[in-house]
């Protein structure tokens, strides 16, 4: 078993009212590792008076760690199946909309991999079987109940 730490920290800057919700919803992220991020809630919740620009907010995290994630466990089988992978690049997309009862929530996080491969690439059966794997074997992937789907772009 691991244990994953990050630890949040704001303070309410001078000229900010509290009460009335008119104050910044910048603050520092520092994650187990020691790496230190400046954090925000997204302009699309708060509007852009209190978000900060140039700061990461909770939903883009949760679309990096499910790309991040992908595209570990994707490399880790990929080598395992023979296959060498030169590049992967991915432009993640997470949609937030209201569910049901009326609350806001990443519904779907599409991935969208750019994949170049020395040597034979794999057929397309090789390759949703490769995703297909690397999804069920994403640890964030098994950790939350965005709907996750993988359309890989295929190189010219």
């Amino acid at each position: 078993m691991a244990t994953y730490r990050a630890t949040s920290e704001w303070t309410l800057e001078d000229g900010g009212d509290f009460p009335k919700g008119r104050y910044s919803r910048g603050h520092s992220l520092v994650f187990g590792s020691g790496l230190e991020v400046p954090g925000t809630a997204s302009a699309h919740v708060v509007g852009n008076k209190w978000s900060v620009p140039g700061a990461v907010d909770p939903e883009e995290m949760l679309v990096g760690a499910i790309n991040t994630c992908h595209l570990l466990t994707f490399l880790h089988i990929a080598r395992e199946a023979g296959f060498v992978v030169t590049r992967y690049r991915d432009e993640a997309e997470g949609v937030m909309e209201k569910r049901e009862d009326g609350e806001m929530w990443v519904s779907r996080v599409t991935l969208r991999p750019e994949i170049t491969y020395e040597g034979r690439p794999p057929t397309p059966a090789e390759r949703d079987h490769m995703h297909h794997a690397a999804h069920k074997m994403c640890f964030i992937a098994n950790s939350v109940k965005t709907e996750i789907v993988v359309e890989e772009k295929l190189s010219a």
